[in-house]
Formats: structure tokens, sequence, C-alpha cells
């Protein structure tokens, strides 16, 4: 049981998430290299939670939690949203009847390059790439796509 005057943590996370593509005015592209799976790069991704309303509520404290970046970024949402399925690496997270995740995307620009604090529980390194670059080294197709759309 939770203590007094705290909800118990649903048991699953919720099926939809953000992807923030991070870049400058330069157009280079910030990427994550994810503890697990190994060699998964990607940018800013995370669930909603289930008491958050707004896509980009959950954009900005992802943001914030996976980089320490905050009021610096000027975000842009980008009217996509993808539908994927539930990959096995993350299937056991999700309730069982959850099989596609829901994914709003976004492009955060910084006029310059920032330094980026990572949460080391989630990624080991981080890099700063030309958008083609960027493109190449990430591992889902709507990130690739996201990069790819850049203004």
């Amino acid at each position: 049981m939770p203590p007094a005057g705290e909800r118990a943590r649903p048991r699953y996370k919720r099926p939809e998430s953000v992807l923030v593509v991070v870049y400058t005015g330069l157009r280079e592209v910030l990427v994550l290299r994810r503890r697990q799976p190994p060699d998964f790069w990607q940018s800013v991704t995370g669930s909603l939670e289930w008491e958050e309303t707004d896509p980009l509520q959950t954009a900005r404290r992802e943001l914030r939690e996976e980089t320490g970046l905050g009021d610096e970024v000027t975000f842009l949402r980008c009217r996509t949203v993808n539908r994927f399925p539930i990959v096995p690496p993350w299937r056991d997270r999700y309730a069982p009847d959850a099989v596609e995740n829901l994914e709003h995307v976004f492009h955060a620009r910084l006029p310059e390059r920032q330094p980026i604090v990572l949460n080391p529980a989630e990624h080991s390194e981080h890099v700063w790439l030309s958008r083609a670059a960027a493109a190449a080294r990430v591992t889902s197709w709507t990130n690739r796509d996201a990069i790819l759309q850049l203004p």
C-alpha cells in the first residue's frame, strides 16, 4: 500500500508517448544511446503518465528528465502522430491487451548546443550529429522520419 495521501502507481505504462527531436540553429541533432537494449540510439522519448492530459507537458518533462534541458528550448508540435506495434524489449511494461503505442512528435529547437546532463539510468552517452548522420544513427523509423522532417 502507498503511504497515506499517495496514489498507488499503475502497474503498466500508458501506451501513449512522445518523441522529441532536439536540434540547434545550425541543424545539429542530439541523439542519445539507451542503456538497454544496447546500441539503441534515439531522440528524447517517454510515455505519458496516466494523469498527464497534454503531450506537450510530457515532452517538457521528458526533455528535462533525460537531458537537463528546460526553458531555453522552443517546442514545435509537429502534428505527426505515429502508431506502431509495441516491440518485444518493452512488451512486459504494458498491459497484455495493449499491442500498439501512439506517439506524438515534437521538434525542440535550441539556438546553439547546450550542456546535456543525461539520466544515467536511461542513457549512456549522447552526441550531436548532422541531420543526415542523426537519421542514419537512430534505431526507430519514426525517429528517423521526424529528424528528416526538421524545418
